[in-house]
């Protein structure tokens, strides 16, 4: 992992990440469309208060493959991501409204949505723009809405990766984050199961919509 060379430009980082992603799409589509994430829709799906015809926004959503499973469990998904080709595909791929937004700059209907899944997603916003992020999808929430977040562990570093920029967070300070910014703790866990902590790079967390002063 290389060092960011402008740690405070989060558009110019942005903009190369989503660069990247446009380039390989097809790529990208072809080594993730057969990715099994049902364990975290069910995180998000079991924590709701509703009961179906969930307006889901599938925050990153590439090219479409959630969105697709989402409609078949009987929700209402809207998908959105920073790349345009990643766009069109899931548009194509699944019928679905696809947002083109760029987390650096988001506008989302305000108590929209019942949840939020960012399945491997939020992990490209640098540290010090996340809680803006969180705060933009907590208000997208509707009251209790559930968000449900996936991103590769680390110890708290960030840069560049290739042309991809992440920040890498333990459970701790994510933990941290997300109650500071107006999300209480439900439940979290590490995959893909069944294997040693050290071969589970991913930190899987739900949360619920609350208020801005912190929970647990």
């Amino acid at each position: 992992m290389s060092d960011d060379p402008n740690p405070l430009n989060m558009a110019e980082r942005s903009a190369r990440t989503v660069a990247y992603y446009d380039s390989s799409a097809e790529s990208f589509w072809e080594g993730t469309q057969d990715h099994d994430v049902s364990q975290n829709m069910d995180a998000l799906v079991r924590n709701l208060n509703t009961q179906g015809d969930e307006r889901i926004l599938d925050f990153g959503c590439g090219p479409g493959r959630d969105l697709v499973a989402w409609k078949k469990r009987g929700c209402r998904p809207v998908g959105l991501d920073g790349a345009l080709r990643f766009c069109e595909m899931a548009r194509a791929l699944s019928g679905c409204e696809v947002l083109h937004q760029d987390f650096s700059q988001l506008d989302l209907p305000e108590a929209h949505f019942d949840g939020v899944f960012a399945n491997a997603s939020l992990f490209h916003v640098p540290l010090q723009e996340l809680p803006r992020v969180l705060q933009e999808i907590r208000a997208s929430l509707r009251p209790s809405g559930i968000l449900f977040t996936s991103n590769p562990r680390g110890s708290n570093e960030e840069g560049w990766s290739g042309r991809r920029y992440g920040s890498y967070l333990d459970w701790e300070l994510w933990k941290t984050i997300l109650n500071e910014n107006g999300f209480a703790y439900l439940e979290h866990y590490y995959r893909p199961t069944g294997r040693p902590r050290e071969e589970q790079p991913w930190l899987a967390s739900v949360w619920r919509k609350s208020n801005l002063s912190g929970s647990e």
